[in-house]
């Protein structure tokens, strides 16, 4: 154990987001993006196990044992919080840590554009905070939170599988439920949430209908509902959610979702030439252009509706990539490396913007 406390002391001190533990394999962690070897005892299957027995929580050891993985929280004397993963590869067993920051970072601090604090302050509706894993997206949610939490008094419900930032009440009254814990289930957990009076609903990550069923329950009773969603871009997400029905079921639930969504936060982190990360952020919000699209299910004309919402505050990647650019935030091959469409970035940044028809839409003279 005092080896292992060794790997995550190092890990704190160095900077490391991630820890990867493999049996017969060198100790790794994950350096501003950057994948490195360390220093450290090669983990053999003895000390793999013993250490298991140790960290992964008593509830949950029945489940590693049938089903060879297992989420959980694990808190490092004197040092921090970590979320770890554990799971077998080839019969060997793997241990991924991430180190969650005990400090919750403002949205200042952490670069994010002023329509994030806009949206968190709305009172109704679903946002949804999507982006790969490793875009930050939980670190974003913890300071929409924490957000609330210093300039409102409301009563947020998170279900978390497993909770990582843990939050002290201010002018909010925050209680923090970890699934396989607190509650069975998300789908458990949300089905009585509207029975402990919330303002607010945090949902881990949506992962069912039944959960996209409680959020939309919820947000059309007036509530606001923030929740992750694993996708590419903003566009995608709607239809990431209706995928989560049957065929039978997705028109209705079409039509539901137009009128309970409020926005969709896609993320993905971008390299500073300081080897620093910076997220670069993809907005859609429901103004009446997307909501008469979701409504008809011509869905691959939201990309287009994002494009031309700049007034309202929504931006496409390529436009936010190109704005960091500009303010000398990354390079301009960085932004390219990182942009969905980079032919049509690398116009823009000659002065010849495209639309998603490929037609001209602007130029700088």
């Amino acid at each position: 154990m005092e080896v292992f406390q060794s790997i995550l002391q190092a890990a704190a001190e160095s900077g490391a987001s991630d820890v990867h533990l493999k049996t017969s394999s060198p100790v790794m962690f994950r350096i501003s993006g950057d994948l490195v070897s360390v220093e450290a005892p090669e983990p053999t299957e003895s000390w793999m196990k013993e250490i298991l027995r140790q960290v992964v929580p008593q509830s949950l050891h029945g489940r590693l044992e049938e089903e060879h993985e297992v989420d959980f929280a694990y808190d490092a004397p004197t040092i921090g919080r970590f979320r770890a993963n554990v799971f077998q590869e080839r019969g060997k067993l793997v241990m991924a840590l991430r180190f969650v920051k005990a400090k919750i970072r403002s949205f200042d601090e952490l670069h994010l554009p002023p329509i994030v604090r806009r949206v968190t302050e709305m009172q109704r509706g679903i946002v949804l905070l999507t982006g790969a894993t490793g875009s930050g997206k939980s670190t974003t949610l913890a300071a929409m939170i924490e957000h609330l939490n210093t300039t409102t008094k409301l009563h947020v419900i998170t279900f978390e599988d497993p909770i990582e930032f843990l939050f002290k009440d201010k002018l909010c009254v925050i209680e923090q439920r970890e699934v396989g814990i607190d509650t069975m289930s998300f789908s458990s957990g949300l089905k009585n949430v509207l029975r402990q009076d919330p303002d607010v609903i945090v949902i881990g990550e949506m992962r069912d209908s039944a959960s996209v069923m409680a959020a939309m329950s919820a947000a059309n009773t007036g509530h606001l509902v923030i929740a992750t969603l694993h996708t590419g871009d903003a566009s995608k997400a709607v239809q990431r959610i209706l995928e989560f029905f049957p065929g039978s079921e997705r028109d209705q639930v079409r039509q539901q979702f137009a009128s309970t969504l409020n926005s969709v936060i896609c993320q993905r982190l971008v390299r500073t030439p300081a080897n620093t990360l910076l997220p670069a952020l993809e907005i859609m919000l429901n103004n009446a252009a997307v909501s008469k699209i979701i409504h008809t299910g011509q869905l691959e004309k939201l990309s287009a509706a994002i494009e031309l919402g700049v007034g309202d505050g929504m931006q496409t990647f390529d436009q936010a990539l190109y704005e960091l650019t500009n303010g000398g935030q990354i390079t301009q091959a960085e932004a390219l490396a990182n942009s969905p469409n980079p032919e049509a970035l690398k116009m823009r940044f000659q002065g010849v913007i495209l639309n998603e028809s490929r037609r001209i839409i602007g130029a700088r003279t």
